[in-house]
């Protein structure tokens, strides 16, 4: 089994900055793509920004705001924002894609609890 642990969220003004990481453990043998999406209150889920292999996609709302990042050796991925506005409120969710130890190989992709962030004044 796989465990996604998620920190960094939180209250920040608009304009503000937070640290979000992730980490990942468990059964890994191979870690293919690591990234975060966000949900609104009433709203669809949507990509805030994923990364995998040489590979980086972030949503098309982030405009150069949000910067992701991973240090593959720790399993762990990091989304850095900045300049946040009352619209980036919602939960953040990391992913991961995994091969997970074991006869199968199959590619699985699991999901974390959730973080709040919160932006208000």
């Amino acid at each position: 089994q796989v465990q996604l642990v998620e920190s960094g969220g939180g209250l920040v003004q608009p304009g503000g900055s937070l640290r979000l990481s992730c980490a990942a453990s468990g059964s890994i043998f191979s870690m293919l793509a690591m990234g975060w999406y966000r949900q609104a209150p009433g709203k669809q889920r949507e990509l805030v920004a994923i990364t995998g292999g040489s590979s980086t996609n972030y949503g098309n709302f982030v405009t150069g705001r949000f910067t992701i990042s991973r240090d593959i050796a720790k399993h762990t991925v990091y989304l850095e924002m900045n300049n946040l506005k009352p619209e980036d409120t919602a939960v953040y969710y990391c992913t991961a894609t995994i091969v997970p130890i074991g006869p199968s190989r199959a590619q699985t992709t699991y999901w974390g609890q959730g973080t709040q962030v919160t932006v208000s004044s």
